[in-house]
């Protein structure tokens, strides 16, 4: 299938700057994430499993980032004059190793990303069963894109481009449950969430311990990385050179998202109580919170009696105190 859109070599340009944007966004917000989850770490003890999780976004996506600045370097400089075709043939070449690399690096940092959604929903809901259809989603997921990235290795200098029948099928599959899987996660964590919300509001004292503005934060990445995945997807379709561009915005979009829950849970925990800055210790500690509110029971009421007052009959128009 014939490529149409902007030519590769601006294309090419064009999503290295988009990502290098969005890679130092996510770079800021890396620390932003490493100061939520350490500040009160004399208080509390460091959740080092989102530690871990932040570091390799963060580890992925700059090497995401090198990988692109050494195609682009190729591309336009190296090879420019010796290569077949020129640049747009050299970025159309699926059989290049930095294009294997990137395609390697973007499928393991969509699996982090989809797990670690997938993995909060398990924790919220305290079932196997409720993650099954995203856990199949995720694995068939993890297929295709190794699938793809096998039959980019397999191929030729003459293989055509990623819109070729030899790998088409495979991406097309890959964006597919990709997205069928971040949207049954995150729809499913945040549904149980407002359920629990629903459910002990009327034995809520006051509105300060709310789980809403937990809901929208995930519902706002969500939508961010669903919006994203979706116009990828439409431009594969549609085979147009655009999804290159969208592509490379996915992969620090993929760590802003991670991030961004954390910092905006982090800014609304202001109180003591509310130690744990961890979204996904948070997902417990959420489970556990509305059991305790659920166990309501009545403890017997103590009156303690302090003063005593004796009034004459004589008295019966003055106060008592």
């Amino acid at each position: 299938m014939a490529s149409r859109g902007i030519p590769l070599n601006n294309a090419a340009i064009f999503s290295t700057t988009m990502e290098g944007i969005l890679y130092g966004f996510s770079v800021l917000m890396f620390i932003g994430t490493m100061w939520a989850l350490t500040y009160r770490h004399r208080k509390n003890k460091i959740h080092r499993p989102n530690v871990v999780v932040a570091c390799m976004l963060l580890i992925l996506s700059t090497a995401h980032m090198i990988v692109d600045f050494i195609r682009v370097e190729q591309g336009l400089v190296t090879y420019r004059n010796t290569f077949p075709g020129g640049p747009s043939a050299f970025f159309a070449d699926v059989s290049q190793i930095t294009f294997v690399v990137k395609n390697i690096i973007y499928n393991l940092q969509t699996m982090l990303g989809d797990g670690i959604v997938i993995y909060r929903c398990y924790v919220v809901w305290k079932s196997v069963w409720v993650i099954i259809v995203p856990s199949l989603l995720w694995f068939g997921m993890a297929v295709s894109g190794f699938g793809a990235v096998y039959s980019f290795s397999k191929a030729t200098s003459d293989a055509g481009d990623i819109f070729a029948k030899s790998t088409g099928p495979w991406i097309t599959t890959f964006y597919a449950m990709t997205l069928g899987s971040n949207l049954s996660a995150s729809g499913l964590l945040a549904y149980r969430i407002w359920r629990m919300e629903c459910d002990v509001s009327a034995l809520r004292a006051t509105k300060s311990s709310s789980m809403m503005p937990i809901v929208r934060v995930l519902a706002d990445s969500a939508i961010l990385y669903s919006v994203t995945l979706l116009s990828a997807l439409i431009c594969f379709v549609e085979a147009n050179n655009g999804q290159y561009v969208v592509v490379d915005m996915i992969t620090p979009i993929i760590s802003i998202t991670f991030y961004m829950i954390i910092i905006r849970i982090a800014m609304k925990k202001t109180t003591p109580s509310h130690s744990s800055l961890s979204t996904i210790r948070m997902a417990d500690e959420i489970a556990r919170e509305t059991q305790q509110r659920y166990n309501v029971k009545c403890t017997p009421v103590e009156v303690h009696i302090t003063q005593i007052t004796h009034q004459d009959d004589n008295d019966a128009c003055k106060p008592a105190y």
